[in-house]
């Protein structure tokens, strides 16, 4: 994370709004959320206000879910936050912005699903609804979405640290699940579209079972495995068979050790950015440790189970 020194404040909001949407700055605000690129200010009831703080790429994020994200949400079995409006850069705040939809739950890094078999029919009816096949000029993934040999590095340097820090009880195991998956074939279908960023901050709960999915700032369209290792990282025990009977269409045996490719490294960066927070540096969440040792658990017995 890279904080750029701009201070979002309420003040700071109102004034914006006040200059290029007036009808909604008299609406009550507070702050939703700090996320890895944007802050999120609940607007109103309905409503929320994301703006770039902490990374100099968010601008481009927000754009293209400005661009695409009102294409893409009809019919989605779960709400999204659709872009309303696209603030522009001013003297007083430099960098584009948007009012979107308030999108309400509970993330699930503070609060998980409990409900297994509900939880793992929403995850996939999402996916299912979402994984269409995008245009010419859809986006391309900043560092996913592509072939899984070509993560081998950062695999290697991601679980070299972990082991060090003594965050991997069993490394050998983690590395048998990411050599399988690295040798499965290459998908061949068509470029879907993709979250792309399905971590526990990212999707939203309530009455234990999934209810949103936040943050399309990393949508573009690849292999749609990238997206199914969601089904680890997210779903409580006993969960992913149930998702994988309900996705559509059913995943290919290939796809699936892809996808435990991406979970492996979704983890990995979890564990990470986990132990960080119980350290108090700068970037850390402590929540998202506890689903991602869980996620790496379950891979590892998936893997031991299949051979």
């Amino acid at each position: 994370m890279t904080d750029t020194g701009t201070d979002i404040t309420e003040h700071l909001i109102r004034d914006l709004l006040r200059e290029q949407h007036p009808d909604l700055a008299d609406h009550p605000l507070e702050l939703g959320a700090r996320g890895w690129d944007n802050q999120v200010w609940r607007l109103g009831d309905d409503l929320a206000v994301r703006l770039p703080w902490a990374t100099q790429d968010a601008d481009a994020l927000l754009r293209k879910e400005h661009a695409w994200l009102p294409l893409l949400a009809p019919g989605l079995p779960l709400r999204i936050p659709v872009p309303q409006r696209l603030g522009r850069p001013s003297e007083r705040f430099p960098r584009p912005w948007l009012v979107t939809t308030w999108v309400p739950g509970e993330p699930a890094d503070r609060a998980p699903a409990t409900h297994p078999r509900d939880a793992a029919v929403a995850l996939a009816a999402f996916l299912t609804a979402f994984h269409r096949p995008a245009p010419e000029g859809a986006p391309q993934g900043r560092d996913r979405g592509g072939p899984l040999p070509d993560q081998s590095e950062r695999f290697t340097l991601g679980l070299a640290s972990a082991t060090a820090l003594g965050l991997i009880p069993d490394p050998d195991a983690v590395r048998a699940v990411w050599e399988d998956a690295a040798a499965a074939p290459d998908w061949a279908g068509p470029r879907l579209w993709l979250h792309g960023d399905l971590h526990p901050a990212n999707i939203l709960t309530a009455n234990g079972t999934f209810c949103g999915v936040i943050d399309f700032g990393d949508l573009f369209a690849g292999d749609p495995a990238c997206d199914l290792a969601a089904a680890w990282i997210l779903l409580p025990d006993g969960a992913v068979d149930h998702f994988h009977r309900a996705y559509r269409p059913t995943p290919d045996a290939a796809t699936l050790r892809r996808a435990r490719g991406w979970a492996v490294l979704r983890a990995l960066a979890g564990i990470h950015i986990g132990h960080a927070g119980v350290q108090g540096h700068p970037g850390g969440k402590p929540t998202w440790g506890p689903p991602a040792r869980a996620a790496l658990r379950r891979l590892t017995a998936s893997v031991r189970g299949a051979r």
